[in-house]
């Protein structure tokens, strides 16, 4: 993948932040990467032990900040499953993809309301439209009257209908690009995954690199390695062409290791500069993109 994805904007309204000021959070979008509940080499597998432990946290999350917490799930097995194979002569050939991604939504959703969240499940592909360049032409309204009525939007990939005539499936990394046209400034988005940032040192490495421009996006880049063949999407590079894209546009981003026990999140609210000191991160923002 080529150069940012851009994003159909609907404020653009800048000014400049020195790094180490912090903003308040308008908005959290936060994604359970498939890593951390489903092993996508084994079809359809989904952990729903890690679900349920995910679905705890968000809800306490969500109590304290009902209207600015959006939630995003991977597609896990089910999601890459659904893309492999995929006939791309077929310009409908991805829709089986719409499917296993309502059906883990749908997990997601039980899950959450289990734990007395008001969860809706909502389709990407009912609310965007993809532009020849790769933005998105949104519709708005739904995600910001669904956080207006104090419920949780539950988001993934989707098929989605492009200009071309022609469905393309995308990843779940690629969500908060939609939400930076539908939310005012102040949107940080966390991608919890199985890695504690981008490492600087390969794969199982420690050497994590704390901040990504996306005016030099360099060296992270430089730092990705292989994805698994299990992967059907961009992996790891997916995600950072997305954040980077997000954080051109004034979000602040993170790619943090996920854990679903024995961990506090209640950070993830706080300004940046009141986060515990021995939280690891890969921070993708930019100061002067900032709104």
């Amino acid at each position: 993948m080529s150069g940012l994805p851009a994003i159909d904007r609907q404020h653009d309204r800048t000014r400049t932040i020195p790094l180490g000021v912090s903003r308040s959070v308008t908005v959290l979008a936060i994604k359970v990467g498939g890593s951390l509940f489903s092993d996508k080499s084994v079809e359809n597998s989904l952990d729903m032990s890690a679900i349920a432990d995910y679905a705890r946290i968000v809800a306490g999350l969500f109590r304290e900040n009902r209207g600015r917490l959006v939630f995003i799930t991977g597609g896990g097995a089910p999601g890459h499953g659904a893309l492999r194979g995929n006939d791309g002569g077929d310009p409908f050939g991805c829709i089986p993809l719409t499917k296993a991604l309502a059906d883990v939504r749908w997990v997601w959703t039980e899950a959450l309301r289990r734990e007395g969240v008001r969860a809706l499940p909502l389709q990407l592909g009912a609310m965007a439209l993809l532009e020849d360049d790769g933005s998105f032409s949104v519709r708005s309204d739904v995600l910001t009257r669904v956080l207006d009525s104090g419920a949780l939007p539950v988001l993934s990939g989707d098929s989605v209908l492009g200009t071309d005539g022609r469905l393309h499936g995308l990843s779940s990394d690629r969500v908060p690009e939609f939400l930076v046209g539908t939310t005012e400034a102040g949107l940080r988005v966390v991608s919890l995954t199985d890695v504690p940032g981008i490492l600087l040192d390969g794969p199982d490495g420690k050497d994590v690199l704390s901040h990504v421009d996306p005016a030099f996006p360099e060296r992270a880049y430089s730092a990705l390695w292989a994805k698994s063949p299990w992967d059907s999407t961009g992996a790891l590079r997916t995600k950072l062409d997305a954040l980077l894209a997000c954080a051109s546009a004034g979000a602040e981003c993170f790619i943090m290791r996920g854990s679903a026990r024995n961990t506090d999140y209640d950070h993830l609210f706080s300004p940046f500069r009141d986060w515990p000191e021995d939280v690891s991160y890969t921070r993708i923002w930019s100061p002067a993109a900032a709104t």
